[in-house]
Order: structure tokens, then sequence, then C-alpha cells
């Protein structure tokens, strides 16, 4: 394959809900393009970019992967990514890598909670999108309801329409008549004719005054300003049989954005208080390197792996790198693209390239690799992800694993953005946390697979949270004498709340010098150490404002770990006095059910202390239900909510905001809890 040029490469993220038939629809792009010669099936587990044992177990993704192709004189990068939410990161994420977010719809099904998801997502990104329904072969659809929801919802605009029973599609950009299943060809060509030519005055004053319809070469830069500006195109396949598949790659080539056409995600340059300063990468190959890791990848035989897009300049085989404000580079022994599993090694890649570079330890997620030492404090426009907030708590099965246990953990937290490890000291507990039931599962499966390791685990942990609901002074004075030099620290400080999600702040406030500079960080130290470890029932405190205000010490008698003492025991008296709660977390839960269950299944969810929101009617008899529910509820829901429909309901959750626990609820919390005193 020759190297493409920047205005050839095309980068794509095929992204949606579960069971859309994202992976089958690579695999009919690959074949089509001749990038393979028999296509592979998701059950078959013989997919290109479903090629892990857990995906091949499971029946569909769990990892993103990336592969490419050439068509028409383009050269493509797609990545495939997950559709359950519980693996929502892996999409997310992708999505800095590339200058399309391809939406993938289920005919069947219509527009799911993941389909909303990642089109937010890639609009708070500023990137162009296009919306594909996938299965149009299927039985009793209604496209032309589906069509008119995506139109008013996402300003979806109809590129092409099924026609001959949805065995095939007609484009109509290029075409003002023919037969359809559904509306007008005439009507739809008109109405996309009439956006485009709104992105070019001469060609909109034709149109108008002359009646000229411009030729379908004058209107890609006008398709590009208007996918830039958030038209959503509308195409329909079908993976299955391979209807319109030729139709999306030609607007893939054709019509979607390369690198310089596309809305380029903004660097921040700078650290500190100072606001960054904003900029965007050029593509110049000729400039210095920047590049973002997207994914970071733990293979048994590469090491680790970092994926990565390149923004600007060549980068090379045997070029210096450096990570981030890392000061030592790190050498590309290796350069390579990956196709599914496979890497294929390259000597360079240009700006707007996906590639890969192996045994870089020092490589993390979202970091910027440079080769200039002027890039230093550098970071891509960040990316936002749902907050992991199911828990388990792990212990090693075998004894003598504990170190092995941590170190996995460490390497799975830093492939998954959506994949905390909390190691709490006042419970002595290990605890995981991720987006749901379904995704920490598959991290205890990877430890047993890839890592062999068992893990014992307990019930799902919540992560309450303590905060206090009004002001309140804390003082304590630390005196010790055991013979010869003592430890002497007195400290005053006060506290009062802040909204919540604020966090903590820490304030020097001390006039005079009563506490010298030298020993501030060591109060500052015992204050997060008690609010790490709780006051009222063992959970982090936050959304408070901490501030030290007088002090004393002694000429002699004062160190470091006397005022790290006198900081913990001020600020716990503070909270105590502060007429201190806690908080629990509560999610944005989304229940799509049959319609017959609906009774049930509110019902349940008023006694959970569930609040509905909304309900959305779904294809087939399904609606969907939101609210907003206490996770502590949900313990266990899957199995609940089986119990009410038979097996033929899912739910998925999202973080929403913390809120004080019933009085009831806090004194069960509460009981029996005493702050850990430690060795002074």
């Amino acid at each position: 394959m020759t190297h493409p040029t920047i205005e050839s490469l095309r980068s794509v993220a095929l992204v949606g809900h579960g069971a859309a038939g994202k992976t089958t629809l690579t695999e009919a792009l690959l074949h089509h393009s001749g990038a393979i010669t028999n296509k592979g099936a998701v059950d078959k587990g013989n997919t290109v970019c479903d090629f892990d044992p857990q995906e091949k177990s499971a029946g569909h993704s769990v990892y993103s992967a990336v592969t490419h192709f050439p068509y028409e004189g383009a050269h493509i990068q797609l990545i495939d990514t997950p559709g359950y939410p519980d693996f929502a990161g892996q999409a997310i994420a992708a999505l800095a890598a590339v200058d399309t977010a391809l939406v993938v719809v289920n005919a069947q099904t219509g527009i799911e909670l993941m389909t909303e998801r990642m089109l937010r997502s890639a609009s708070d990104r500023n990137l162009c999108s296009m919306i594909v329904v996938n299965k149009i072969d299927a039985d009793n659809l209604d496209l032309e309801t589906l069509v008119a929801d995506l139109r008013t919802r996402f300003r979806g605009v109809v590129l092409d329409l099924p026609a001959h029973g949805n065995r095939d599609v007609v484009e109509v950009l290029e075409h003002d008549s023919g037969d359809s299943d559904f509306g007008s060809v005439e009507q739809a060509h008109r109405e996309l004719i009439e956006r485009l030519v709104e992105e070019d005055l001469a060609l909109l004053e034709q149109y108008l005054e002359d009646g000229r319809e411009p030729q379908a070469a004058e209107l890609h830069n006008p398709f590009e300003s208007a996918l830039r500006n958030g038209m959503t195109p509308i195409l329909f396949v079908s993976a299955k049989t391979g209807a319109g598949i030729p139709e999306l790659l030609h607007a893939l080539a054709k019509l979607a954005p390369n690198p310089t056409e596309g809305n380029p995600p903004p660097f921040f340059k700078g650290a500190g208080d100072a606001a960054p300063e904003a900029f965007h990468a050029d593509h110049d190959p000729a400039k210095h390197v920047l590049a973002h890791v997207f994914k970071v990848i733990s293979d048994p035989y590469m090491g680790k792996v970092g994926v990565f897009r390149v923004h600007q300049g060549t980068l090379k085989k045997d070029a210096q790198l450096f990570v981030g404000n890392g000061k030592r580079p790190l050498k590309v022994g290796h350069l390579f693209r990956l196709q599914g599993k496979d890497y294929q090694e390259v000597e360079a890649l240009l700006p707007g390239e996906i590639g890969a570079v192996a045994k870089a330890e020092e490589i993390q997620f979202d970091c910027v690799l440079h080769d200039s030492h002027e890039e230093d404090d550098i970071h891509l426009k960040p990316l936002r992800f749902p907050k992991p907030m199911t828990g388990l708590a792990v212990t090693a099965k075998r004894k003598g694993d504990e170190q092995r246990l941590s170190d996995i953990l460490d390497k799975l937290v830093q492939e998954d953005p959506t994949f905390l490890l909390e190691r709490r000291a006042a419970t002595n507990e290990t605890v995981i946390r991720g987006l749901g039931e379904i995704h920490l599962t598959a991290k205890i499966e990877k430890m047993a697979g890839q890592y062999k390791l068992e893990v014992e685990t307990q019930p799902p942990l919540i992560a309450y949270r303590e905060t206090i609901t009004q002001a309140a002074d804390g003082h304590y004075r630390h005196k010790k004498q055991t013979g010869g030099a003592g430890q002497f620290g007195e400290v005053f400080l006060r506290i009062e709340p802040l909204e919540r999600g604020t966090g903590t702040e820490f304030v020097d406030a001390v006039k005079g010098g009563t506490i010298p500079g030298s020993l501030m960080p060591a109060v500052e130290k015992g204050v997060r150490l008690a609010l790490e470890n709780g006051v009222i029932a063992g959970f982090p405190v936050e959304d408070l404002r901490v501030v030290v205000c007088d002090g004393k010490t002694h000429p002699v008698d004062s160190k470091e770990i006397a005022f790290v003492v006198a900081g913990r025991k001020a600020i716990v008296e503070a909270i105590r006095a502060a007429a201190p709660c806690v908080l629990e977390p509560v999610v944005d839960a989304e229940i799509t059910i049959p319609e017959t269950a609906m009774g049930d299944i509110t019902g349940d969810l008023s006694l959970r202390r569930g609040q509905i929101t909304g309900t959305v009617a779904r294809n087939q008899g399904r609606i969907t239900i939101t609210g907003k529910v206490p996770l502590a509820e949900l313990a266990d829901y899957q199995s609940r909510l089986n119990a009410y429909t038979g097996g033929r309901g899912h739910y998925s959750v999202e973080f929403s905001h913390y809120a004080p626990v019933p009085p009831n609820i806090q004194q069960k919390l509460t009981s029996g809890f005493s702050v850990k005193e430690e060795e002074d």
C-alpha cells in the first residue's frame, strides 16, 4: 500500500448502541473495499476487530479496534467501538482521534441510549457526524417514522433512501428522481441542495436568482462547511446483505472531511494558576511533532502499547519523543499502523494518521507526545467520561498474590479511563469502580484469562461521601514529651461549606508567621489525611474550604509530625461541629422494558426512592423510563428487572449528583464508626 497523503485521509469512529451492528458493518466495509477477501461474523469469532478472547466469548465488542483501507483514492482509518454503556469509555476516547463520528442506529430499535450519548459527545468535541441506519433488511420496520425522529432531534438530512424493498438504496445528492420505499427522491434531493447552497453565497445567489442547480463537484466545500456547522447526513445500509455499502463508502471517500477540513480539537498550553493558551495544530508535516495518545494496551508480547493520532509534524521511526512534561526522551524503535490485532510496521506517519508505538512504559492515556522541550505543559481538550459508580471490593484468592493484584489493577487502570481503583486505608479494602456490573465482570475475567489471577469479590460498595452544612472552628494543640526533644504543634482553623461538586480548598491565612511556611505542608497533609479517611462514617469528606488562620510553634519541639497530627485533629473537631452529613450518589437511570411491565417497574422505582423524569416509546412495544435513583437502591437490580420483564428488560446508569441520605440511613452508616487514631 502506498503511503497516504494528508488530503486523502478520512478518520472515522463507528459509534452507537450495542447490537446496532458496528462490527459487522466494519467487516462489510473492509470486504467491499478489498481489504479482506472474506467477511467474518461476530457469532463465529472471526472478525477483524473483535479479536480479543473476551469479545469472542461475549459475542460483542469490549474494546475499540483500529483498522484502515483504501477506497476511491481515499485512505479511510476506522475505529470500531463497543456499544454497551458499560464500555462507553472506549467509544468516547476514540472520538479524540477522528474527524467524523459515524453513529450507527439499529433500524429495528431506533434511537437508543448510546445513540444520543455519542451524538452528544461528538457535538461536545465539535466533531462532524453522520448517522448510518443499519439492518434495513429486517422485517416490520418503520423507517419513515425513524427518519422523521432523526431529522427533528439531530438536524438529520437524508443522503440516500432505501429502495426496492430495502434491498438497495438511491443516493439523493446527484440524483433528483428515482424510486424509494418511502418519501420522494426529488424532495429529498431538493432539501439537501437547499441546505448546502446556504453555505456558499455565490451558489445561493445562482440557485435563487438564476434557478441554476450546482453540480455535485461544486458542492464538496459547502458539504464540508455544513458538516462543521452541525448538519447530520443520514444513510441507510444492511451490513448483512451489502445494501448501501458502496454508497456509504463513496460518501466517506468523497464527502467526509480530511484532517484539514474538519473541526480540529484545541490544544492547551500552560499550567498552574494562569489560564492556559488555546491553539490548533496546523497539520504541517514539516513542523515539530504533536501527537495525542487515545488508547493504551497492555499486550503480553508487545508490552505497553500507546495508540495515538498525529496532529502535527511527521513522526518517523527511530525518532526521539517526549511524553508530556517528561524530561527523558522515548526512542521510537518501531512505528506501527494497526489492522485489528495486526501490527504493520511503517517508516513514518503524517498529520492525521493513527499509529502505535510498543514497549513504551512511559506513555499514559491522554498524554501528548512531542519532539520539542518547548511543548511542555500541553494537553488536548479534555475528554468528558461518565463517572464510574459501580464498585466491588477485591482480594487475591491465593495468598501471596497481593502484590500481583496491585500491579495488574494498575495496568487495567492505565488502559481504561472509566475504570478506577481505590485503596481505602480506613477499611483496608481495595475497591474497583466501573460503569456497571458488566464492566467490572469484564475486568475480573481479564485478570483470570490474560493474567491468570483469581480474585474474590465482595458485594458492591457505594461511594458515599461526607460533607458539612455549616461553618465551624477547629483547634488542637499537640504536645508530646518522651524524654529529650519532644513534639509540639498548635493549629487553629475554620471550615465552611462549598457548592456540591466543588471539592476541597485549603487556604493558608496565617499572619505574622505563627506557623512558618515550611510547616504549612505538614498541616495540609494532616488535614487531607483526615478528609480522605472520613470523620463520621469513614467516607471521604469533600465540598468544603479549610482556612488555617493561626497557630503556635516551639523553637525546639515543633516538627513536621507534630503539625500533621495537629492539623488532622483540628479538622476532625471542626467537622464534628459543622453539622456533618453523609452524601450518596444519585444516578440517571434509563430502563428499557416491554410496555406491559411499566406499572411494576414504576412502582418498584418509587419504593427505591426513585424519581421518574420521563418515558419514551420505542419500537416493537417497548418503552424507556428515565429517572433519578440513589445508586444504593440498584444493587442486584438486573435480577429484579428480569423477574418483572421475563428477562426482556435492561438498564444503564450514569452519575448525576450527590445528595444527603435520609436520617435513618445516615444513622445506620455512622453507627459505631470512630476516627482511626494513627501512631503519632
